[in-house]
């Protein structure tokens, strides 16, 4: 078993894994958001943004309701399929998902389980941001996005907890807006607005 999973390997296996473009579109800026986190902490770029990119891995084979509430277990006995065996990197995976799989989670504990469970959440209220806006991310503030993120109406199955446990990870919320809008405008000639 390999205790290591590069972003070759990694893309490779969101290519064999994961066919939907949204999905994949979702797990770049996990990836990208992830990155910036890592850096931003003086944690691990590479194994951060693998994590995120992998994190959802799963989600075109748990598509059916009944399957749903084997998300992130399934990435987790992929990747072991695949030959990895990273206790780290699982735990996030299992952890993104808490509270939301009637109690096959794990519990967020650790900086790269708060990270990716904010991480991956705040790019489902960037999307969204984005999408509304005609010129894009040219002009986006976090003022802006802020006072969406306070509309529980506007995406409204963003998690706000999640995204509010970035503090967890040692940035304020408005830090945080500011480095994930900077990381997704970074690769926007790649996803899909």
């Amino acid at each position: 078993m390999k205790n290591i999973i590069t972003i070759d390997e990694a893309k490779e296996l969101l290519e064999k894994y994961l066919k939907t473009p949204y999905l994949r579109d979702h797990c770049r800026e996990s990836e990208v958001v992830m990155r910036a986190l890592a850096k931003r902490v003086g944690e691990d770029e590479e194994f951060w943004g693998v994590t995120g990119l992998l994190h959802d891995l799963d989600m075109d084979i748990v598509t059916k309701e009944e399957d749903l509430n084997n998300h992130g277990k399934r990435t987790i006995e992929i990747l072991k399929e695949e030959g990895y065996e990273i206790p780290e990197m699982f735990q996030a995976i299992r952890a993104h998902t808490e509270g939301f799989l009637e109690g096959k989670s794990s519990k967020r504990e650790s900086k790269l389980d708060y990270a990716l469970g904010a991480g991956e959440t705040v790019t489902g209220l960037i999307t969204a941001y984005v999408r509304m806006r005609p010129e894009k991310f040219e002009g986006a503030k976090v003022k802006s996005l802020n006072k969406k993120f306070k509309d529980k109406s506007f995406a409204a199955n963003v998690s706000r907890e999640f995204i509010n446990d970035i503090e967890k990870v040692g940035l304020e919320r408005g830090e945080f807006f500011q480095l994930a809008l900077d990381a997704i405008k970074e690769i926007s000639d790649e996803i899909k607005f």
